[in-house]
């Protein structure tokens, strides 16, 4: 476990082509074990031009695990246990924009979250916790993955929203036009409630959004094939590798506790009296609670 102002470790969740980077030392698969259950599969720590980097299968080798199934509470517990300070979200999504072709990654600076079916939270009865989420992913972050980006001249947009969607079905037609009305960017099943959670987590978060087709809204949806698809998934992955590896070495600079305030959510969160806070619950979360309650979170 790593306070905020130690040494940057990166964590990065996504699909397995992304572990594939060349250059990645001492790798080593790590089963972890959280007070929340499995996260999705061992997780992949390794250093990268001297950059701690900590790797999560979102949704386990081989991809296993259907979105509304994941342990997002397991998976997050994992990467703080594991020291992660930074954690860098790749994820595939449709398109509601004209102007986001596939191909397109999007540095996401908003959500709407309209899954139902998860665990969104640490906290809960006996010791309540709301942390602020107006601004939910680490603009420092961005900055850093828009410069990354440009240095690969890959297509880009900085800025957009993000519409989680529970799933595992795809939309309506008439759901994914509700969205495009909303102003919604891109949709996907998997970034909620994993950025509610790092929050609670402290730790800086960032989502790139990566486009591999249009949703159903536009009128070439249907006509698009799976391997065309799969087309877009595999060039996608290859850039989010090179992603990784140019963004790495340039969280190195970060000193001390993001000024962001990602790493200090919990400072004015937490609400229950401290005599009314449940032990067990608190021995529950004393890796989260580590830096804002001490170590046996009093």
């Amino acid at each position: 476990m790593a306070e905020s102002g130690n040494a940057p470790v990166l964590g990065v969740i996504g699909g397995s082509g992304v572990y594939e980077i060349d250059g990645l030392e001492n790798r080593r698969w790590v089963k972890v074990e959280t007070p929340f259950g499995d996260p999705s599969d061992e997780l992949l720590t390794g250093e990268l031009d001297g950059q701690r980097l900590v790797f999560l299968p979102r949704h386990g080798r081989g991809h296993r695990i259907p979105p509304s199934e994941l342990n997002f509470r397991a998976n997050i517990h994992a990467l703080k246990q594991l020291g992660v300070t930074e954690i860098l979200s790749v994820s595939a999504v449709g398109s509601l924009k004209e102007e986001l072709p596939p191909g397109t990654f999007v540095v996401i600076d908003q959500f709407i979250d309209r899954t139902f079916a998860r665990e969104k939270s640490f906290f809960g009865t006996g010791l309540v916790a709301h942390v602020a989420l107006g601004n939910p992913v680490c603009g420092r972050m961005g900055d850093r993955i828009e410069e990354a980006l440009k240095a690969l001249d890959i297509p880009h947009r900085r800025g957009g929203t993000y519409m989680v969607m529970e799933g595992p079905q795809f939309s309506t037609i008439a759901e994914s036009n509700l969205y495009r009305s909303w102003g919604c960017d891109v949709i996907g099943m998997t970034n909620m409630p994993e950025a509610k959670l790092a929050r609670e987590a402290e730790m800086c978060y960032a989502t790139v959004a990566m486009v591999t087709d249009y949703d159903c809204w536009h009128s070439g949806h249907d006509h698009v094939t799976v391997e065309a698809v799969i087309k877009v998934v595999i060039a996608n992955a290859d850039k989010a590798r090179g992603l990784v590896k140019t963004l790495a070495p340039a969280l190195r600079h970060r000193h001390g506790a993001c000024g962001k305030g990602c790493q200090t959510a919990l400072d004015s969160a937490i609400m229950t009296a401290p005599d009314k806070r449940d032990p067990a619950l608190l021995k529950k979360l004393e890796v989260i609670l580590a830096r804002t309650l001490g170590p046996q979170g009093g």
